[in-house]
């Protein structure tokens, strides 16, 4: 097995190989997706650089969907063309779908139990924890950069405290962070 130096970003060789680290992704990710995206594209495959997966999350942030499921889209048909995408997605989606499937059928059944409700707001508790510790990961290559945290605030409060909506907030933060990286602060 060749060991890859720290740092090295290598996409995947081939379709087996995405399939099977999108569905990695997709096997774990109980409590949030974000987390075990990262984890593995960036920490243990390698496949992308953690500033590219913020931009990759970014962009995928601002499309309609989910974040990571847009993601495997993305970066499928980067590395593999159309077939890339459909693979990366469906990798990433066929053990939840299945899963979650199954669960809703026993949720519906056991809803009403109390220790099934204690177990539900204990799932949220740990998922809430694994956003912001995601989160902190991925503010780590802009940390460095003043005029991205001003944006961060800025989209923090206007969401977060003011409760404007995101269709709002995303194309004005987009269009200010287009500007700012023109002007040389990005």
């Amino acid at each position: 097995m060749t060991v890859t130096p720290p740092g090295t970003v290598t996409p995947p060789a081939n379709l087996r190989e995405l399939f099977l680290g999108f569905l990695s992704i997709g096997a774990r990710s109980f409590g949030g997706v974000m987390p075990w995206a990262h984890r593995v594209l960036v920490e243990e495959r390698r496949w992308i650089s953690r500033e590219d997966f913020t931009s990759v999350v970014g962009l995928c942030q601002f499309l309609p969907g989910p974040n990571v499921g847009n993601a495997s889209i993305v970066l499928g048909r980067r590395w593999f063309g159309i077939k890339g995408s459909i693979v990366a997605f469906l990798g990433f989606f066929g053990l939840p779908f299945v899963w979650v499937l199954a669960l809703a059928a026993l949720y519906a059944d056991f809803a009403s139990v109390p220790g099934v409700k204690r177990v539900v707001v204990g799932v949220a508790a740990a998922g809430a924890g694994l956003f912001i510790g995601t989160a902190i990961k991925l503010a780590k290559p802009i940390a460095h950069r003043p005029a991205a945290l001003v944006v961060v605030a800025g989209c923090f409060i206007a969401v977060g405290v003011g409760r404007v909506s995101m269709l709002i907030v995303i194309p004005v933060a987009a269009a200010i962070s287009y500007y700012l990286s023109k002007r040389g602060f990005l």
